[in-house]
This record gives C-alpha cells, sequence and structure tokens, in this order.
C-alpha cells in the first residue's frame, strides 16, 4: 500500500468531515443518495464520454497503481547494471545470458536480451525508446482521465444544487421545510468539489508522479544497457548513471 497516498486521503477526507463535525453538523445531512448520484455517476459519464471501452477497462488497474506502491530503487537499479557490466567486461557479453534470470525488471531484461543478442546500439536505442514511449501515453491516459474527473466535478456539483434550488423553490407554499430543502441542496456542490480536491485532482498528480519515478528508472537502464553493449568500463558507466540521481541519492564510488 502507498502510505503517502493513503494518508493523504485520510487527512483531507478527515479535515473535511471533521470540521463539519466541530461546527455541530451530523454525517447523515451528507449523505444525500440523489446528490452522491448526479455528482460520482455523472462526472463519470461525462469521463467516459471523452475516453475509449479500452482505457476504461484499464481504470481499476489505473486507480491500484496510485493506491499501491511499486519498488523503485534507482541505486540499487545502477549497482546492478554495473555488476553486469563488470561481468560482461570480464567473460563477454554472451556471459550475461545465464544472468537473465535473476533479472526482474522485464525492461531491464528486455534491454540487455537485445545487447546479448547482438544488435547495434542505435537499433537498441530505438526500441526502447518506442517501448518508453508507449508507456508514456498509457501513463498519461490514467492521470487525464482523473484530471477530467476533477474538472466535470464541481460542475455536476453545481448542476445538482441548481435542481435542488428549483425543487425547494418549487415548493415554497411548505415554508417550514424550505431551509432544510436549501441547505440539502448545497450537498452537491460539496460533494463535487470535495471529490474533485480531495480524490480525483489528487490522484491524478500522483499518477504523473509516479511515472516520473518510473520514467527515471527507464533511462537509466536504457543508458546502462547502451554503455554496457558498447564495452564501455564499468566504472565510467557508474559514473555516467549516478548523474542521474539528485546528490543525496548518491553512493560513494566502489
Amino acid at each position: 500500500m502507498d502510505i503517502a497516498t493513503l494518508l493523504g486521503l485520510t487527512l483531507g477526507i478527515g479535515a473535511l468531515l471533521g470540521s463539519f463535525l466541530m461546527e455541530g453538523g451530523h454525517l447523515g445531512a451528507l449523505i444525500q443518495i440523489p446528490a452522491m448520484t448526479l455528482v460520482i455517476v455523472g462526472t463519470l459519464g461525462a469521463c467516459v464520454i471523452t475516453t475509449s471501452m479500452s482505457q476504461l477497462k484499464a481504470l481499476p488497474a489505473v486507480f491500484k497503481i496510485a493506491l499501491f506502491e511499486k519498488k523503485l530503487n534507482p541505486p540499487e537499479l545502477i549497482d546492478l547494471i554495473y555488476d553486469l557490466a563488470q561481468k560482461a567486461r570480464k567473460n563477454g557479453l554472451l556471459s550475461l545470458e545465464k544472468e537473465l534470470s535473476n533479472i526482474d525488471d522485464p525492461f531491464l531484461k528486455k534491454a540487455i536480451q537485445l545487447a546479448i543478442d547482438g544488435f547495434e546500439t542505435n537499433k537498441i536505442k530505438e526500441i526502447l525508446e518506442i517501448e518508453i514511449s508507449y508507456m508514456e501515453e498509457r501513463h498519461k491516459a490514467g492521470a487525464t482521465f482523473f484530471q477530467k474527473m476533477g474538472g466535470f466535478s464541481p460542475t455536476l456539483g453545481i448542476m445538482g444544487t441548481v435542481l435542488g434550488l428549483i425543487h425547494a423553490l418549487g415548493n415554497l407554499e411548505n415554508s417550514s421545510n424550505i431551509a432544510s430543502a436549501i441547505a440539502a441542496a448545497f450537498i452537491a456542490t460539496l460533494w463535487g468539489v470535495a471529490l474533485a480536491n480531495l480524490v480525483y485532482l489528487p490522484i491524478g498528480d500522483k499518477l504523473k508522479a509516479k511515472h516520473q519515478d518510473e520514467s527515471l528508472c527507464l533511462e537509466i537502464i536504457t543508458e546502462g544497457v547502451l554503455s554496457l553493449a558498447m564495452g564501455d568500463n564499468p566504472r565510467v558507466i557508474r559514473m555516467k548513471l549516478l548523474s542521474f540521481l539528485v546528490p543525496h541519492m548518491r553512493t560513494e564510488e566502489e
């Protein structure tokens, strides 16, 4: 589980509900099924219009990416590539064939396999960059979907409030319930704005941040394998790859 995502959602929603309770409100007043249906289902419907069924089917997987943390450790990745470069320099590229079974990262495994198969470095770079490009498009689609939801949700909330006010003002003869009806009408706006700013937009930004972290690892792999295929000195490869990291993440050279 991604603790930062869980903590952020808990703090944000908790602050909203806590402030409402401190002002003397009751949680039951926030549960307005018509308003929730319009805001949540209506927002989803508006976003579905802008996307395809294939992207819609991938939505649960995208949401899972935001909630669960994928282990990415660039320094360990650099150490692994450095170790592979040392073995290749000592025993040749073909000796890395037996190391493939120990590599968990599919992108790194593919890159090493291309080098072992004797592809030219420009061809290896082209293949890896194509894969990175398509990965970026997939990640961008997921983040964009949640950003769209964050844009539509407040508007659907306002629409719900307008519908509620129309209903309330259409029953002015029942003046005893007019105040509660108007208050209930604004619940839709609250749901729309709250979901947009506490759930949809933060998740969209979270997906962007995770994409940047993964892109860094893919760039390290690409540069490292290209250098390995060209026969660069392992220490030179390591120094080159460490330059991708911010200073506090860099380890001392061996």
